[in-house]
């Protein structure tokens, strides 16, 4: 079964490329199939990139998957056409009645500032506190994760000396989780971030399981049971150049950056970087799904219940 986006978003004709299987809304509404309901809160810059990459790996499942697009009110995007945001999008508190099978609250430019410092603090704390009762399970995404663990359960995130960038070594903790059926013992995902959260903090969260993680870049993914909650620390959605873009953006802003590590050939900036860890995403995506499919209640008025 393919995803189900607007007829009109750019990223339609980019997935039919890719030979992702896309279901316009005009052809949805002619089957009679209950679809599961994900919602992208996209905090990222570009936002055009970001929910392709999003709609490519939920469009990898065999299960259709209806994707609406949200964004924060309290905050005017820079790099995304106004005319995009209203076409494509709703604020938070437009769809805040509605209920979803699966909800993605993505990374955000701000992790160098105080959770309290940024400008749409108070409406992401509603926003999370919202999906513990209208959404079936989360997946935090980089700054998301971290600022669903500092507001659920006070983990403090601590700035690195430089800039956690490149791609690097994992460890599956946990091969039996359902999250991580199929994984490598040991592979490899994009990591761009100043901030970390240690191992020793999260793991004196009750219900908390670490279950990846590296020696030189630390947690990774954490999963919440009890709450359907995904913690992700890292860019396992990241296309292959998308830390390419990030260098090449900081290099043409005289912003001091080393080049991502383990991301170019012989660490040249002119030659393509493979992608080591696309066939991973997609199996985390579609072990989610999978496991949304197989737990959400098939009314979604049903979904909600606070999780205790």
């Amino acid at each position: 079964m393919p995803i189900k986006i607007p007829d009109t978003l750019p990223a339609y004709e980019t997935l039919i490329a890719e030979g992702v299987r896309v279901k316009t809304e005009t052809v949805a509404e002619r089957q009679d199939i209950r679809p599961l309901h994900f919602g992208l809160l996209n905090l990222m810059p570009n936002k055009i990139k970001t929910e392709l990459q999003f709609a490519r790996l939920l469009g990898a499942s065999p299960l259709q998957i209806e994707l609406s697009l949200v964004r924060v009110g309290g905050h005017k995007a820079k790099n995304t056409p106004i005319e995009h945001l209203l076409s494509f999008y709703n604020t938070w508190d437009e769809i805040a009645e509605r209920k979803f099978d699966g909800f993605i609250i993505t990374g955000a430019p701000v992790e160098t500032l105080d959770f309290e410092e940024v400008t749409y603090w108070d409406e992401l704390k509603e926003i999370l506190d919202w999906t513990t009762t209208h959404c079936h399970s989360t997946m935090n995404i980089c700054w998301g994760a971290m600022a669903a663990a500092y507001h659920f359960h006070g983990v403090p995130k601590t700035l690195l000396d430089k800039k956690a960038f490149g791609i690097y070594r994992h460890r599956n903790l946990k091969p039996a989780s359902v999250y991580l059926n199929g994984f490598s013992d040991d592979f490899q995902i994009p990591v761009s971030r100043w901030t970390e959260m240690r191992r020793e903090d999260l793991e004196q969260v009750d219900g908390l399981e670490l279950l990846m993680d590296s020696d030189e870049v630390g947690p990774c993914l954490a999963h919440e049971s009890f709450a359907n909650r995904l913690y992700m620390f890292n860019h396992i959605e990241y296309d292959s150049g998308s830390l390419g873009d990030e260098y090449r953006r900081d290099v043409a802003a005289n912003v001091p950056v080393d080049l991502p590590y383990n991301y170019f050939p012989g660490d040249d900036p002119a030659r393509t970087p493979q992608n080591r860890w696309r066939s991973h995403a997609h199996l985390l995506f579609g072990n989610w799904i999978n496991e949304v499919y197989q737990t959400t209640p098939y009314y979604l008025e049903e979904i909600g219940a606070p999780a205790t």
